[in-house]
């Protein structure tokens, strides 16, 4: 039979720590989460291209307009910083 949530207070909270030793793969596994390599190297790809000159700025913009729907707020904030970039 359940004890009631009231007794289990009065007895005292029962606190308990585990600590699991995994690589950042195994814990994104353990979790559930897709495997999002291919798209990090794409993006990296890209973005590498882009500060060697081979890339226009408005193909960036495109892509991550695509990726992550940010609103207009969001791209200004990604024109700017790479405004401020392609100055220097």
């Amino acid at each position: 039979m359940p004890r009631p949530a009231a007794a289990l207070k009065r007895r005292g909270a029962l606190k308990i720590n585990v600590e699991v030793e995994c690589t950042p793969e195994e814990a994104r596994r353990a979790m559930g989460l897709p495997d999002l390599t291919p798209v990090h190297e794409k993006y990296v790809a890209t973005m590498l291209e882009m500060m060697d000159g081979q890339v226009r700025p408005e193909a960036i913009e495109a892509m991550m307009r695509s990726w992550a729907p940010m609103g207009e707020a969001g791209m200004t904030f990604w024109r700017q910083l790479f405004d401020a970039a392609t100055r220097k």
